[in-house]
């Protein structure tokens, strides 16, 4: 996990990393979170002199922001957590922002990243899944059950792989980091091979490596279509693990997208500007926006 103390106006003043400990069951994950926000606040102090005066969390699996719950995240063995609430009592009180990690890294890129300055932006990060996240005017459209963004369950090969939410032919079954990993290993007949290594292989034109990337395109390009049709989005940032290829994935994509679209406006296909500390830049801004609105009010 990754920790964060932020400015104001989006600065990382100092970032610190360490493993969930997921290995140890969800209550020792929940002991390292809690552990690592008072060291965080400890080192404010130090620093500056004070300890920040509120904190964000970004979580995955599904999250109530509104009541501050982690609902449910399958790789950590959560259910109702009242997240919120714990890490607010260990900070001795400040309030405290739950988020999503997909959206709150959005909230980050539409803000000071790679969606900075667009009215209208939809952000995809491709890495263990897909998932993504919608900006409007500075903010994330969480939707009424907060689970708005899922565009990696959208069908786009009917009958196709299984998907761990129950449907086949999952977008995110073909066309995340994980899925061309799979693929890319299968192709190769090494175990060990992953979506790195298959777009290191797309560049030097083996033949089995362009099949299973262009495989992966196509169906990105399908179900990306699908969401500029329902969004409108002015920009489209792509994020994960896949995004590290460059142009190797954003030139055959913008061609995907653009021969598939009719009466659509084809958005700015960027990647993403932040990289893995979107989710904590995010989560201060959360955090940041938390005091606003105490002001405010």
């Amino acid at each position: 996990m990754k920790a964060a103390l932020v400015a104001e106006d989006g600065t990382l003043l100092h970032e610190a990393r360490r493993p969930t400990g997921r290995e140890r069951g969800p209550e020792a994950v929940v002991d390292t979170i809690l552990g690592f926000a008072a060291d965080l606040r400890d080192h404010g102090v130090r620093e500056y002199g004070e300890p920040a005066a509120a904190a964000g969390v970004a979580v995955p699996g599904i999250v109530d922001s509104a009541a501050g719950v982690a609902v449910y995240a399958a790789n950590l063995g959560w259910r109702d957590l009242p997240l919120r609430a714990l890490v607010s009592e260990r900070l001795g009180g400040v309030p405290v922002a739950l988020g999503h990690d997909v959206r709150t890294g959005g909230l980050a890129e539409g803000r000071i990243g790679a969606g900075n300055g667009a009215d209208r932006f939809f952000f995809l990060p491709l890495g263990t899944g897909i998932a993504g996240a919608i900006g409007i005017d500075g903010r994330i459209e969480a939707g009424a059950h907060d689970a708005a963004g899922e565009i990696g369950h959208i069908v786009v090969r009917p009958g196709g792989p299984l998907c761990g939410c129950g449907q086949r032919g999952c977008l995110e079954t073909l066309a995340s980091a994980s899925a061309v990993s799979r693929a890319w290993a299968a192709a190769s007949g090494d175990v060990e091979a992953d979506a790195a290594d298959c777009a290191q292989a797309v560049e030097s034109g083996d033949p089995r490596a362009l099949a299973v990337w262009r495989e992966a395109i196509e169906a990105l390009a399908d179900g990306l279509v699908t969401g500029i049709t329902l969004l409108d989005p002015r920009v489209l940032i792509i994020g994960g693990g896949l995004a590290e290829a460059g142009d190797t994935l954003f030139g055959p994509l913008r061609a995907a997208v653009e021969e598939r679209i009719t009466f659509q406006k084809l958005p700015l296909i960027v990647p993403a500007a932040l990289g893995d500390t979107a989710g904590c830049l995010g989560a201060g801004l959360l955090a940041w926006d938390l005091l606003s609105v105490e002001v405010t009010a």
